[in-house]
């Protein structure tokens, strides 16, 4: 069979890290698709920038839309971030019937029923594991695995930035912003922490599990 081939757009930490998985991976991913999976192009806004990753063997352009108008590209992995001109790319691929790959948990929760509602109609597949505690993970146990189970209520560490500032704070007795900028420097948190700090990124997490509970 041909190989799939893929488009990501954006190549920041989520989407480098991508890349090496993929490449790393590839023979076993293939042995298990039963399809060699190949990453055909990339995008991102700055290509003199250094990557965690090898772009060799990938075409890379600073324009997204080369990547979703591809007619050779299959599936769209969509690892920007942010719910803006992001959907719009979506709902583009969507239209071009591409499946999409999203890591953006605060696209699904602001516009998944949108999303998922024009995926279904053009019959193609968004699949959003990593937006949601991707390393359990979460999304596939409660759609599928607990799918014969009436949920009630949801409790769980869902923003690890805050459980790390706020264990530290407890345990230790430290400045929040003292934490705070530790989290920055580990990468755990982002140069504006605002969503994490303020809730917003456990308030879209929690909006995508009630929906699917």
């Amino acid at each position: 069979m041909k190989p799939v081939k893929i488009g990501i757009i954006g190549l920041g930490t989520v989407g480098g890290g991508t890349v090496n998985v993929l490449k790393r991976n590839a023979e076993e991913i293939a042995r298990r698709a039963g399809r060699q999976i190949i990453i055909s192009r990339a995008s991102a806004k700055d290509l003199s920038k250094q990557r965690i990753c090898d772009t060799d063997g990938i075409q890379l352009t600073t324009d997204p839309y080369e990547i979703i108008n591809d007619p050779e590209i299959e599936i769209v992995l969509e690892l920007i971030g942010g719910a803006g001109a992001v959907k719009d790319m979506v709902l583009a691929a969507i239209a071009n019937h591409k499946h999409v790959v999203t890591a953006n948990k605060s696209l699904i929760a602001l516009h998944g029923n949108e999303i998922f509602a024009e995926a279904s109609e053009q019959g193609v597949i968004v699949a959003f594991e990593a937006a949601v505690a991707g390393g359990i993970p979460i999304i596939k146990a409660i759609r599928e695995g607990l799918s014969g189970n009436q949920i009630q209520w949801l409790a769980g560490i869902i923003n690890g930035t805050g459980n790390f500032i706020l264990t530290e704070m407890r345990d230790k007795g430290r400045d929040f912003y003292d934490v705070l900028a530790e989290a920055q420097a580990l990468g755990y948190a982002e140069a504006d922490p605002t969503f994490d700090v303020e809730g917003i990124d456990a308030g879209h997490k929690l909006t995508i599990l009630a929906s699917i509970a």
